[in-house]
């Protein structure tokens, strides 16, 4: 029996008897004519189910068969420049194994209907290439951690306090006691790298923002690292080494999805020639007020509008620093020049996709982590455990978390993040 060949297999052998399986992409019948032409994960190839060439029971199937129905097919390869593909199999045997019903997505549907039917529009060229650049990503991510000598650790989603604010956890009944949805693995990390000293983990965070933006979900992968005796430059160049290895790998891994997904890859190219620009936060207003003639008053946060503006400045991606200690997270290390500032940062992508990254050196102080933790309305007696990591020998340390599918967004192009998640979960968006 011949073994089957994936589509794009069957493509590189040119010549001769091929056997392929998949679903019917696009199928056009005419009189002692049925053309199919059939996709796989590879790729798809034009086929010609000839009247002539099949029995009687088979050339009723091929009339039969609508798009998505499932076939194995066996026969003849040939170059032929007017097929999709370039070749084009002339079909010698023909078994559908499932007729399909009606698909019921059509050229041209509304956002909506796309995602009311994800489920099914899987299946299409352009999420599946997404979905081969997102698993590219992903092990790039744990190649360049491993490559560099992180241990990858987990830490528990059910969580009893916040990490990155107490206005978006998701709360949930934990055998009749209120826990928490993890926002990030940081606080525990932080416990580990005195066990560990380097470690990275790529896991789910939940985040319950009020959002309806192309740029948020409530459910996100978080590739995060925390590590011992790391400062505060050194985590940025950990995190820009990271992007030029994820970027590289992409590229060379995955030319053809970009070519299904449009995606002009020579904006990418200067993310790997180029050393990404660091600025300040007031740098980054001054630039605002300047360039883009928007002016933002000092202590406020930058919203996505406003990294748009200040990212289109640039060819890379781009480091902003030194944001005022008011509107970030209480772990954060003061800047010892600066009280006013922290050493923390936004990595922001270019071409108006803005954060996809965060990061910071880590406060050593409790007395500093518990006047922020009052400050931003918490009890510090529910990080007592946190807390008890700064008493026995505590020592620098720094970590940052990248949302993954923003980094899939940017690398892909994508116009909305949703696509960038087989099935995305948002403020209003839970099925299916």
């Amino acid at each position: 029996m011949q073994t089957a060949l994936s589509i794009q297999e069957a493509l590189e052998k040119k010549s001769g008897q091929v056997k392929i399986h998949g679903w019917v992409y696009r199928e056009r019948k005419q009189k002692d004519l049925v053309f199919l032409i059939i996709r796989d994960h590879s790729n798809i190839i034009q086929t010609v189910v000839k009247k002539e060439n099949v029995s009687e029971k088979e050339w009723e199937s091929a009339n039969k068969i609508l798009v998505e129905s499932s076939v194995e097919l066996e026969g003849d390869i040939k170059e032929d420049k007017r097929a999709v593909t370039d070749y084009e199999v002339q079909v010698k045997k023909l078994n559908v194994i499932g007729f399909a019903d009606i698909f019921p997505i059509k050229k041209d549907q509304s956002e909506e209907l796309l995602l009311d039917n994800r489920h099914l529009w899987l299946r299409s060229r352009k999420l599946t290439a997404i979905l081969k650049i997102r698993s590219t990503v992903f092990g790039a991510i744990h190649e360049y951690f491993r490559k560099n000598n992180f241990f990858e650790h987990q830490s528990p989603s059910f969580t009893p306090n916040a990490c990155e604010g107490g206005s978006t956890l998701f709360k949930v009944d934990y055998f009749g006691k209120p826990m928490y949805l993890t926002q990030s693995w940081q606080l525990y990390a932080e416990a580990v790298i005195f066990a560990l000293e380097k470690i990275y983990c790529i896991a789910p965070s939940f985040r319950a923002e009020r959002s309806k933006t192309s740029r948020h979900l409530t459910e996100y992968w978080h590739a995060e690292v925390e590590a011992a005796w790391l400062h505060f430059a050194d985590l940025m160049n950990l995190a820009e080494e990271l992007i030029k290895h994820i970027v590289k790998t992409v590229l060379e891994k995955n030319k053809e999805e970009l070519k299904i997904l449009e995606r002009d890859i020579e904006k990418l190219k200067p993310c790997l020639e180029k050393k990404f620009p660091r600025i300040t936060y007031d740098e980054a207003l001054k630039l605002l007020a300047e360039k883009q003639n928007m002016k933002v008053k000092w202590g406020k946060d930058l919203r996505t509008i406003e990294e748009e503006k200040l990212v289109n400045l640039f060819d890379t991606p781009i480091f902003v620093t030194h944001y005022p200690k008011e509107i970030k997270a209480f772990y954060m290390l003061e800047d010892p020049k600066n009280p006013k500032v922290v050493l923390g940062f936004d990595c922001l992508a270019p071409e108006g996709y803005g954060e996809i990254i965060g990061g910071s050196e880590r406060e050593s102080s409790s007395e500093k982590i518990i006047e922020r933790l009052k400050q931003q309305g918490e009890k510090p007696e529910n990080y007592s455990w946190y807390l008890e990591l700064r008493k026995f020998g505590s020592v620098p340390h720094s970590g940052f978390g990248m949302g993954v599918e923003r980094v899939i967004a940017w690398i892909c192009k994508l116009e909305n993040i949703k696509d960038a998640i087989a099935f995305p979960r948002t403020m209003v968006r839970y099925t299916p």
